[in-house]
């Protein structure tokens, strides 16, 4: 909207206010009142290009700020959906491996408290009994006096296999002639295959 100046109930057109904006006419030109409008014209339509830069730079920021403040509904909801896609494929996977890990580390195991095992044979003169068991690793057994050097292992959860079942210890063996030793896997029974496959020292 164009607003004149007036003086004595006079429009004055060679000042005008348009949007805020306040210009004049130089009345030395003696322009008439057509190219009056057409300058007038041109300022509005200079003001309203101002007007849509400034929203456009309005509706820029409000997109950055809402990028800092978070993510939407929607894409929150994509990542989930997409993150669920994955871990259906690569659970199986990982399960798969950690249970190869712990077959590899109940293994290792095995051989560790063999090598514990003839230690204590070193100092005692011969293997633990069936009755005495893993436990005299842990504690000495009645009638070993000073030869027992132990304790062989610091805390009895060593004597634990991966599944947190205590490892079978048979002597003499069935399989060796001195002792037997084996973790019955993920069942906790013998036999099986896969994770309940039996790790055994023969």
């Amino acid at each position: 909207q164009v607003r004149y100046r007036t003086y004595d109930g006079h429009a004055d057109t060679s000042h005008y206010s348009c949007n805020g904006v306040t210009g004049g006419f130089d009345s030395d030109f003696n322009l008439d009142n057509s190219l009056k409008r057409e300058q007038v014209g041109f300022l509005e339509r200079n003001i309203m290009t101002v007007n849509i830069i400034k929203l456009k730079k309005m509706g820029a920021n409000s997109m950055v700020k809402t990028a800092k403040n978070g993510f939407s509904l929607l894409e929150l909801l994509v990542v989930l959906v997409i993150l669920g896609l994955v871990i259906s494929i690569a659970a199986p996977q990982l399960f798969e491996q950690m249970g190869g890990a712990k077959k590899d580390t109940a293994t290792i195991q095995i051989e560790k408290i063999g090598s514990i095992l003839d230690l204590y044979r070193l100092n005692i003169g011969r293997y633990p009994s069936q009755d005495e068991g893993l436990d005299a690793l842990v504690k000495a057994p009645a009638n070993v006096g000073s030869r027992w050097k132990g304790p062989y292992v610091k805390k009895k959860q060593t004597l634990l296999d991966p599944w947190g079942n205590s490892y079978v210890y048979n002597s003499p063996g069935k399989h060796n002639k001195d002792y037997d030793l084996y973790s019955l896997g993920a069942d906790g029974q013998e036999g099986g295959e896969g994770d309940n496959q039996d790790i055994t020292n023969w």
